[in-house]
């Protein structure tokens, strides 16, 4: 039986966790020895076909207006339908907002075991265990899967998109009752900027060291520079100096990029345990004995006014920008 893979999208474009998650499917169909099978809902603006190369041999598409604006009601209706259809025993999705939306209540409606902020791919040796983090990423849980149809949301950045095929998906049309949306959309306010912060690969957060919004003029700088998006400690955004969309932290947005820069803020447990899945963390503090070091990849001991404008300007050497 197949492996079903969600690959989200916003706007026709396929997010870069749901590559992973596309990535993750395939290998764990191969290692089920069955076929990775996508699923798309609504209209996309992607090559579709191409996505064959992380190893998906198939997408299933649901093309419906109404399937265009999310709606976790509508969305797990038409994945439960879909996964029928095809006898999908395994379901993918990523561990993103929508992913978390939508998984349990499908786990619900298909009365499938669920396992959601998953780290890598399941011992199949002797049943079906998944190892997931627990306790905001400070340790990690087993979970035995015991229910014919099974559900797992990948932790985004936990596990590389790659390209693994040069074949081309074929794309089926796929037919699926879709329900009148119980929410009436009257406005979408999209967050502006050069990177999302959900999808970025580099993060360059700003905290109370820096005073006041009207510093934050060199991470804005130096994220331009590196290609990366802009964060911020909670009480940065309580205080207005940031829009609340760059909270990240324990009560804000859980972020994974391969690069997070922490510049002036302590390093709270709170906002840790939103941070501490990235792969490399940089703490840029003048407090020798903020917190934020025992955590961190490498650190700078140092007034961020100094030491951030003397990265910024070897940084524009090495790219050799004015």
């Amino acid at each position: 039986m197949s492996v079903l893979i969600f690959i989200d999208q916003s706007d026709g474009h396929v997010k870069k966790a749901s590559l992973e998650a596309i990535s993750y499917g395939a290998k764990l169909a191969v290692q089920l020895n069955t076929t990775a099978i996508g699923l798309v809902l609504g209209s996309v603006k992607e090559d579709l076909p191409a996505l064959g190369q992380y190893g998906v041999t198939q997408i299933q598409q649901v093309e419906n207006a109404q399937l265009n604006h999310f709606d976790a009601q509508v969305y797990t209706s038409v994945i439960a339908q879909v996964t029928q259809q095809i006898g999908a025993e395994t379901i993918v999705f990523a561990n993103n907002v929508d992913g978390k939306a939508i998984a349990p209540r499908l786990s619900v409606r298909l009365k499938a075991a669920l396992v959601s902020g998953a780290v890598a791919l399941p011992d199949t040796t002797n049943g079906f265990v998944v190892r997931k983090s627990v306790f905001s990423g400070k340790a990690f849980a087993n979970i035995e899967l015991k229910t014919n149809t099974r559900i797992i949301t990948l932790n985004p950045n936990s596990f590389p998109a790659t390209v693994s095929s040069d074949a081309p998906a074929t794309v089926v049309p796929c037919e699926a009752v879709v329900d009148a949306s119980a929410i009436q959309v009257k406005a979408v306010n999209k967050v502006k900027g050069e990177v999302p912060l959900s999808e970025a690969d580099i993060v360059v957060s700003g905290g109370r060291g820096l005073k006041g919004p009207e510093n934050w003029g060199m991470i804005e700088t130096l994220a331009k520079l590196l290609g990366a998006a802009t964060a911020c400690s909670r009480p940065v955004a309580d205080s207005d100096w940031r829009p609340h969309h760059e909270h990240v932290g324990q009560t804000g947005l859980a972020i994974a990029p391969n690069l997070y820069i922490a510049i002036g803020i302590s390093g709270a447990i709170q906002h840790l345990a939103g941070v501490n899945r990235s792969k490399t963390i940089v703490v840029i503090n003048k407090d020798p004995e903020a917190p934020f070091f025992k955590a961190a990849d490498y650190g700078i001991v140092g007034d961020a006014f100094e030491v951030v404008p003397k990265l910024i300007e070897e940084i524009k050497k090495l790219k050799g920008v004015a």
